[in-house]
């Protein structure tokens, strides 16, 4: 399943996702949230987005929430941690393009309501949870947000009930010096070429390749990195990004994918016939 940020559905520009966030509940209304068969809490929205919550044992709770230029969010409840019980979610327009998102899920230990937030030190691009929406066959979140001229997407999984970076990008700021010694080709729809990486819950890295910054890849399948043409007649590959010497060439045309990139040096990948993958790095700094 792709995921396509918010701005894409906005414009109907969206190819694969087949359903933009939910509609949220009206602003003036109190949204009743069943957590439970038998345990019920209200919620409803006031100054400046501040969400007043009635739990199920009568008592009330405030919660910070989030708000729009007018002091306004939209409740709806969603299962986010895919439990079977839905949390209470929040959502306001901010920034004219972004979409500030709060998610809450009730602890029946305690009784109340708990804010969940993405992991903090990560290689997330969006930090907060934005433009939220939920893979529910690929128990998959994303968050998307607009950050100067770039849109960016972070994939996030569950491992033991606790939330962790599963996929994000890292935009190239190569210019013309990769498209000097491998050649990709683009078309007028292709967003600027970005590192997307694949985590595990303990932050490692278990894979990455180099594709389009604009469109996530699916929650369900491996990374699929763009290929591209050899340009020079011949090209050293090496060990490791910064190594001098090297007995290893790709020579014009040859096809390679593109993996990876670290201080202007591309890892790429050469599917020899006689040796099979053959895999170095490029040293693409003008």
């Amino acid at each position: 399943m792709n995921v396509i940020p918010p701005w894409r559905c906005a414009l109907v520009l969206a190819v694969t996702l087949g359903a933009c966030a939910p509609l949220a509940q009206a602003a003036d209304a109190d949204l009743r949230i069943v957590l439970e068969p038998g345990t019920i809490a209200t919620a409803r929205v006031e100054a400046q987005g501040t969400i007043a919550v009635l739990l199920p044992s009568g008592r009330q709770q405030r919660l910070d929430g989030v708000a729009d230029a007018d002091g306004n969010a939209r409740l709806s409840q969603l299962d986010v941690d895919f439990d079977g019980r839905p949390e209470l979610v929040a959502r306001a327009s901010v920034g004219q393009v972004n979409e500030a998102v709060a998610v809450y899920r009730f602890d029946p230990r305690q009784g109340r309501f708990l804010p969940l937030a993405p992991p903090t030190g990560s290689q997330a691009q969006c930090g907060a949870l934005m433009g939220l929406d939920v893979d529910t066959a690929n128990q998959t979140l994303s968050s998307s947000c607009r950050s100067g001229p770039m849109w960016y997407v972070d994939l996030y999984r569950y491992h033991q009930g606790r939330l962790y970076l599963y996929r994000a990008e890292r935009v190239l700021m190569l210019g013309d010096a990769l498209e000097a010694t491998i050649f990709v080709k683009q078309t007028a729809d292709s967003g600027p070429m970005a590192v997307w990486s694949t985590f595990d819950a303990a932050g490692n890295v278990l894979e990455t390749a180099i594709s389009d910054g604009l469109v996530a890849p699916r929650n369900d399948r491996p990374l699929l990195a763009f290929s591209g043409q050899v340009v020079p007649a011949r090209v050293p590959l090496y060990t490791r990004p910064g190594d001098s010497s090297t007995r290893r060439y790709l020579v014009r045309d040859d096809r390679v994918e593109l993996l990876d990139e670290k201080d202007g040096w591309v890892k790429v990948r050469y599917a020899n016939p006689t040796r099979g993958d053959i895999v170095g790095w490029v040293d693409a700094n003008p």
